[in-house]
């Protein structure tokens, strides 16, 4: 399949992908993700080794619509909601719990 990023077209399939990534060690997650051979790799990572270029050089908008495009399951990045802050009493209250009825 034909793809473009960061500007340069490649010439992309999938079992060359999965080539490519066997023998290298998936980095930590900590944005978009893709699943290649059971294995949870960042986008960024599989781009940076597909592509031969910087990481700064392209986005994981573009690598994760090409892997998409091949096959590949992505998952986007998921953003935590915030966690709300109990006070003092509201903390000591969920600790002790709800009395029990009789």
């Amino acid at each position: 399949m034909r793809c473009v990023i960061a500007r340069f077209p490649f010439d992309l399939f999938k079992n060359e992908v999965e080539d490519s990534m066997k023998g290298i060690k998936p980095e930590p997650v900590t944005g978009d993700a893709v699943v290649i051979s059971r294995r949870v790799y960042p986008v960024k990572q599989v781009g940076e080794v597909i592509t031969r270029q910087d990481r700064r050089d392209f986005s994981s908008a573009e690598v994760t619509r090409a892997l998409t495009r091949l096959g590949f399951t992505c998952r986007s990045a998921e953003v935590p909601a915030p966690a709300t802050l109990l006070t003092p009493m509201e903390n000591a209250s969920a600790l002790l719990g709800t009395p029990d009825t009789v």
